[in-house]
């Protein structure tokens, strides 16, 4: 992965910032951050948090 946050209430923070500014999915935020979808879902859902795709965002 890349410079992105370990903990996962970081990474929370910084996806859901990345998703409303950058990209309008999670598909193509992973793609361009050259990020393992499954991976980033997994860790999210560890800590409770589904991605949203209406809303683009992990909720």
């Amino acid at each position: 992965m890349n410079h992105i946050p370990k903990d996962p209430a970081m990474l929370l923070s910084y996806l859901n910032t990345q998703l409303r500014d950058f990209y309008p999915s999670l598909s193509e935020c992973c793609a361009a951050l050259n990020l393992d979808e499954n991976h980033i879902e997994s860790c999210l859902g560890q800590i409770d948090y589904r991605y949203d795709p209406e809303k683009n965002q992990f909720v």
